[in-house]
């Protein structure tokens, strides 16, 4: 036991620990929820699109709500106590609002991200007084997080724990709040709800609460083609690696992370990274505010999964999430000198993206 982990159980270290649980509670009180936008795609008469603007948080972005349960798990479980630094493995969003975080509580935060991180990202932690611990080699940025929590720092551990921490029975989680929001619309359970998988961390909320609640919505994963999460619940298999790498930062993981739960997902998307970008833009178009390659892959998603309603003459709603803010992406995803570099043409896509909006069908454009 190493000597943080002995100070957190003193006796006097409990006022700090009710104190920090205070100004986490404080926060949320504070934080109005996300807003529900509703976009209007004439292709699609029937079928309702609602987008949650989780880039409205605070630091930026859906990590907000995972970051905030986190430090909560942490501190219940006597894991931080006063003046202890803390570390998490992320590529970026997860660490802005972990930053975000540690700074609201006093504490020193450091980030184990890989080092082709997008440079927005990396000052926002910084700006925020995080620390960045970049890694050339991506597999080793778990194996540098427990390093640091070897000499003494509180490992959030993100991936390890996404899925426990946060109580997906409600208590303003994501899922409730989107039932919440859509009780007055005219289709107000959802046909889907689309989401990506970092951690697996939403995932498994959304869908443990739908079950929970006995809803008929069903829960799609959004995830750029080849990941390991993609490959391993088709074949439910937990030990399944990614067959190509993707250049959309949050999703896409190499591995089946421990969060990852098979069986409360009813479907995946694959969405090639180009079409995922094309994507992106488009939400730009269509909601006047620039967001993350993510988003764009849950676009994609949804796009599909009405076409397949459209064709089997079925109506409904459909919610999904907008993630991130676009502007952490200028020198990569919104740079076109860095998509040519790294060989992706969103254009192709981008004609596949405007005729099925017009004609509410889904037809990828030809290799």
């Amino acid at each position: 036991m190493n000597a943080d982990a002995s100070n957190c159980r003193r006796a006097d270290a409990r006022a700090w620990v009710h104190e920090a649980i205070g100004r986490l509670a404080r926060e949320t009180a504070r934080s109005a929820d996300t807003h529900l936008l509703k976009i209007d795609l004439p292709g699609f008469p029937g079928i309702d699109f609602y987008f949650k603007d989780e880039a409205a948080h605070p630091s930026g972005s859906l990590k907000h709500r995972l970051a905030r349960s986190l430090y909560l798990y942490a501190l219940c479980n006597g894991r931080l106590c006063e003046g202890q630094a803390v570390v998490d493995a992320s590529s970026g969003s997860t660490a802005i609002s972990e930053a975000w975080f540690a700074r609201l509580l006093g504490l020193s935060f450091t980030a184990v991200m890989p080092a082709c991180t997008a440079p927005a990202k990396i000052r926002a932690v910084e700006a925020l007084g995080g620390t960045c611990d970049l890694v050339d080699d991506p597999a080793r940025v778990h194996t540098r997080a427990a390093e640091h929590a070897a000499r003494g720092a509180c490992h959030l551990d993100q991936f390890g724990l996404a899925e426990r921490a946060t109580d997906w029975r409600g208590n303003n989680n994501i899922a409730e709040s989107i039932i919440q929001q859509m009780a007055c619309e005219p289709q107000p359970y959802p046909t889907w709800i689309v989401c990506g998988a970092g951690t697996g961390g939403t995932s498994a909320t959304i869908g443990r609460y739908l079950r929970y609640r006995r809803l008929p919505t069903r829960l799609c994963v959004a995830e750029p083609a080849g990941s390991g999460f993609a490959h391993g619940w088709r074949r439910r298999d937990p030990a399944a690696r990614a067959s190509q790498p993707t250049v959309i930062e949050g999703i896409g993981r190499p591995c089946v992370e421990p969060c990852f739960l098979f069986d409360v997902v009813d479907a995946v998307v694959e969405v090639p990274d180009a079409a995922s970008i094309a994507a992106m833009y488009l939400l730009e178009q269509l909601i006047g505010r620039r967001y993350g390659g993510s988003s764009g892959t849950n676009l994609v998603a949804c796009l599909q999964l009405a076409a397949a309603m459209r064709a089997r003459g079925e109506c409904g709603s459909i919610v999904s999430l907008l993630c991130d803010r676009g502007e952490r992406y200028a020198q990569t995803l919104f740079d076109p000198a860095w998509l040519a570099a790294h060989g992706l043409d969103p254009v192709p896509w981008r004609r596949t993206l405007d005729a099925g909006l017009a004609g509410g069908h889904w037809h990828p454009p030809t290799p």
